[in-house]
């Protein structure tokens, strides 16, 4: 593309700049879901009588005592020593009334503190334990070829997604991921067990990841091949669901910084400071995140507004190498939306995608597929899908999201789901080299959008660091989509940390990846 290096400079050091000023305060708060993923973390599970999950149980006593501003593990901690039982069995015991908050005694800190770090340990040796799990099947199975192969399931039953998940996987799918129920994302708690009901996808439980997981599973070892599982750590709950995903081996997790905030009119600072953790998660569980960019298409003119793909694409990783992910775990997002009617329209998607390749060389970059302009012709779509796809093999794409011919007609059946992974199959074969055989004309058009492109992306990060991320989301430079700074949902779940706040997870995780820090910037 030959691109303007000061430019990239420019722009990465921006977000840098960007991410460091959320960072001069995110520290200084803790979420209730944040304490609830401790909990998680610390195998708390299960629900009481009301059906109430035993983690927010657990949350809600320690903030009607006004200390949960000091962590849940400190307490946590100090039952433990107090009682002699399980963190399991203090939770089950709280809930069911045997003691209450305040009758657990204090104890010295040395004390509880080596209690709290023993448990954290042990949780995090599972969760590396799991990790391992992974890398061992990885090496046994056959490498997949690249792009992979990512399709959707949404029936509501996790049972039915089981089925279809393997089929995908038997029909050639590399990763499967199980859409979530709609507005699950706005439930200030995770439902708990197995579910067979929900609208537009299935609930997000720990249970339902174990069930996919086992016939995904089951399908890589007919095939010989290990098929990735993924699922949605985003909305009110997005720690809590990393902390699951982590123990049930899931693979991939849509998690970006500011989704929440645009899409399901979150508070910000709730959105923050629960990414924060949430990636910290991911990074220790080796986890590959997914983030958001390709929504912002949806909403805006892909022709227009590509260049807030690319801004909000160096602050989602400025962001993430701040809680410990590598550069190989970041999926960043950004999709294939541009009008079909447009002259050189394909030249421009061809811009877009290439330059999102050579910005960012070592992440596994998500693709997503065309939506808004898809209608009810499926042979339109079908043709539509051929070029997404092509340009997908051509630009060296690591994660594509299929498109399906019967896009905003129905959820996909089967059959659908076959034909898509056909169609890529055909075109990633027969054109697998086609991007090595390419050289784009200097000044050329496609050369010129994408240094459009990237000054536009400049200009924009230099604005937000003037002005801060937050300003930028008031004003609606992402999505065209404006929100309020002291609003959205979950607000009331925010607290000023506490001056003797503990939570040994931070410190646990970030050890983990400390190679992450030296491209801060």
């Amino acid at each position: 593309m030959d691109l303007d290096r000061n430019k990239v400079v420019l722009a990465r050091e921006t977000a840098g700049k960007i991410a460091d000023r959320l960072h001069s305060w995110i520290g200084d708060y803790t979420t209730t879901t944040t304490e609830r993923a401790a909990a998680r973390l610390l195998g708390i599970d299960g629900v009481d009588k009301a059906d109430v999950p035993l983690p927010n149980v657990m949350v809600e006593k320690l903030e009607q005592e006004g200390i949960l501003n000091r962590g849940l593990v400190p307490w946590l901690a100090r039952a433990v020593v107090a009682r002699n039982e399980s963190p399991q069995k203090i939770a089950e015991g709280l809930a069911e009334g045997k003691f209450d908050v305040s009758s657990v005694p204090d104890c010295p800190k040395n004390e509880w503190r080596a209690v709290a770090d023993a448990l954290a340990a042990e949780a995090a040796a599972k969760i590396k334990a799991v990790k391992n799990k992974r890398e061992e099947m990885k090496k046994k199975a056959a490498p997949p070829s690249k792009p992979m192969l990512y399709v959707i399931v949404a029936t509501g039953n996790v049972y039915e997604d089981a089925v279809q998940a393997r089929a995908a996987g038997l029909q050639g799918a590399d990763i499967v991921a199980v859409i979530r129920h709609t507005g699950q994302s706005l439930l200030d708690y995770v439902p708990y067990g197995p579910t067979t009901e929900g609208f537009g996808g299935t609930y997000a439980t720990q249970d339902n990841f174990k069930i996919v997981r086992k016939a995904l599973d089951e399908a890589g070892e007919e095939t010989g091949r290990y098929i990735s599982l993924v699922n949605y750590a985003s909305g009110l709950c997005m720690p809590e669901i990393s902390a699951m995903g982590a123990i049930e081996r899931l693979d991939m997790m849509l998690n970006d910084a500011m989704y929440g905030v645009l899409f399901r009119d979150i508070n910000m600072r709730r959105t923050f400071i629960d990414q924060h953790f949430s990636r910290m998660i991911n990074a220790y569980a080796g986890i590959i995140i997914n983030t958001g960019e390709d929504n912002y298409l949806t909403t805006a003119d892909a022709y227009d507004k590509g260049y807030t793909v690319l801004a909000s694409q160096f602050i989602n990783e400025q962001l993430a190498l701040r809680s410990g992910l590598k550069e190989e775990q970041m999926g960043l997002g950004h999709a294939f939306e541009i009008d079909p009617a447009m002259e050189d329209g394909l030249l421009m998607e061809i811009a877009q995608a290439q330059l999102c390749r050579e910005l960012f060389p070592k992440s596994p970059l998500k693709y997503m597929p065309p939506t808004k302009h898809v209608t009810g012709d499926i042979f339109n779509t079908y043709l539509v899908n051929g070029m997404f796809n092509l340009v997908s093999v051509m630009t060296g794409q690591e994660i594509q999201l299929l498109g399906m011919l019967t896009e905003a007609i129905h959820t996909p059946f089967i059959s659908d789901r076959y034909l898509s992974i056909a169609n890529s199959q055909y075109i990633f074969n027969n054109a697998r080299h086609l991007g090595d055989e390419i050289i784009f004309a200097p000044g050329g058009r496609v050369q010129e959008r994408a240094a459009y492109l990237l000054d536009e992306a400049c200009k924009m990060l230099q604005t937000i660091e003037e002005i801060s991320l937050e300003t930028a989301m008031e004003q609606g430079l992402f999505a065209d989509i404006k929100r309020s700074r002291d609003g959205g949902k979950g607000s009331s779940g925010v607290l000023v940390r506490d001056k003797d706040y503990y939570n040994p997870f931070f410190d646990l995780f970030m050890n983990r990846s400390k190679s992450a820090e030296g491209r801060l910037s």
